[in-house]
């Protein structure tokens, strides 16, 4: 019956092999399940709540992923999407979290056409093999960076962002933190990075997941003898699982189908409509690029096949998410690390889902999961992606330049989508002026891209 669902013969694989990489990339993605909740809560949203939508969002997309391309990707709600969700759209832009869940909705749908009707692909297909692989190396980047912010490594200063201090932080958030609170959590943030380091360095299966537990256990014992001491006020809380409420699924009820369809067509609504539509097409072509470039799923020609079906089910996991109640669904790049464990087919994605189902019972655990625990997760990760560079063509400046500037654009911007944005206007300006042009043959679509990407910045 596997065999026939998910072809593992012709794909060169067996039900093992496959049930391994699944659960090997449940162990480098599990992080989200902690991750996701503490970044929307910053938008005004249930934690709890949160922690299920993204379990359940990650098992319906995974489930799809297996069942629409049989690929061995994962998804779930991605980084940089739930920041853009929480810090952009909604404390940023001051709409409400429900006016972004429906935001999110109704560009799934719009995405579901797209993805139909095959212009997301064909955008896919359009980027240089070479861009693709500057896309990957810079999301690196801007993971890594949120991952040394949530850990209070890097704070704000006057000289825009510096190196922890306790004067520092408390002057940058207005805040009477201590040593026994923050100072102590980023220390073990950075000895964190040290063990996931060493961790990848000895190729342990789930090294990112284990440096996660290892961090977090730190922390306890830490809590224990004192030298952390919660300070709720501060936003430092215990580190131990709640269980006075047992091992129950937190309720859906406050985020479940809460979106705010009245004045959906007013010029405000379009114009978060429109920048959802942008950030999420870019970020989720920027991430499928990175993910089967990493995992060596692209063709000759830099294509990926199947990838009507890969989009569909982003499309369809993002409109689902949104009535779950959870920031844009997409496929997660640490799907690369269970590629490496042998992963082919459908099978590894069907494996992954069911893990992300039965952690629904473990919300305690999840929750408890402090940030300065996750945040080496995001640095090695990043680590990672960075990786890809040595795929781009140095020599040739005219490709490698963009490339630089796509990657530095990620970070520096705080966004995927603008470092996307920058690639290919300078990828099509650079060529154009520089007489490329003919030798590369660019495509039409890349010359449409950048004058809207242009008019973007002019207009918006």
């Amino acid at each position: 019956m596997l065999e026939k669902l998910f072809k593992l013969q012709e794909n060169g694989t067996d039900v093992k092999t496959e049930i391994l990489a699944g659960i090997t990339t449940f162990m480098t993605m599990a992080y989200i399940l902690a991750v996701n909740p503490s970044i929307l809560a910053a938008a005004g949203m249930d934690q709890g709540a949160v922690f299920t939508a993204t379990a359940l969002a990650a098992l319906i997309g995974t489930l799809l992923m297996a069942v629409f391309a049989n690929y061995p990707f994962a998804l779930a709600p991605g980084m940089g999407l739930n920041a853009y969700f929480a810090y952009t759209v909604v404390l940023g832009m001051g709409y409400t979290w429900q006016v972004a869940l429906t935001a999110v909705f109704v560009e799934g749908i719009i995405f579901i056409i797209l993805s139909l009707t095959s212009v997301r692909e064909a955008i896919f297909n359009a980027i240089p093999q070479n861009l693709k692989a500057a896309v990957s190396v810079g999301i690196g980047l801007f993971i890594a960076f949120i991952g040394l912010q949530n850990a209070n490594i890097v704070v704000g200063g006057s000289t825009l962002l510096e190196l922890y201090s306790l004067d520092g932080y408390n002057a940058a958030n207005g805040a009477e933190a201590t040593f026994h609170d923050v100072g102590i959590t980023v220390i073990l943030a950075i000895v964190g990075i040290i063990i996931t380091g060493i961790l990848v360095i000895r190729n342990i299966k789930g090294n990112i997941l284990w440096g996660i537990l290892i961090t977090w256990i730190l922390g306890i014992i830490c809590q224990m003898t004192g030298i952390y001491v919660p300070n709720p006020e501060a936003g430092f809380y215990g580190l131990l699982p709640d269980f006075s409420s047992g091992l129950s699924v937190p309720s859906l009820s406050p985020i479940f189908a809460k979106m705010e369809f009245e004045g959906v067509f007013s010029l405000n609504f379009l114009v978060v409509i429109f920048a959802f539509l942008f950030v999420d097409m870019f970020d989720t072509i920027g991430t499928l690029i990175g993910v089967s470039s990493k995992a060596n799923m692209l063709d000759e020609n830099g294509r990926l096949p199947r990838i009507k079906g890969a989009l569909l089910a982003d499309a369809v996991a993002t409109t689902a998410g949104a009535v779950l109640g959870t920031s844009t669904t997409t496929t997660f790049v640490e799907s690369a690390s269970g590629v490496t464990e042998g992963g082919r087919t459908g099978l590894t994605a069907f494996t992954t889902a069911i893990l992300f189902g039965l952690a629904l019972f473990l919300s305690p655990i999840f929750l408890a999961i402090p940030s300065f625990a996750t945040a080496p997760a995001l640095v090695v990760v990043g680590f990672y992606m960075l990786t890809n560079v040595v795929n781009i063509d140095f020599n040739d400046l005219s490709e490698a330049i963009p490339c630089y500037i796509c990657i530095g654009a990620m970070p520096f911007f705080y966004s995927i989508s603008e470092g996307i944005s920058m690639g290919v206007i300078s990828y099509v300006a650079l060529n154009l002026l520089s007489g490329k042009v003919k030798e590369k043959k660019l495509s039409i679509l890349m010359y449409v891209l950048s004058v809207l990407f242009i008019l973007k910045y002019i207009f918006l």
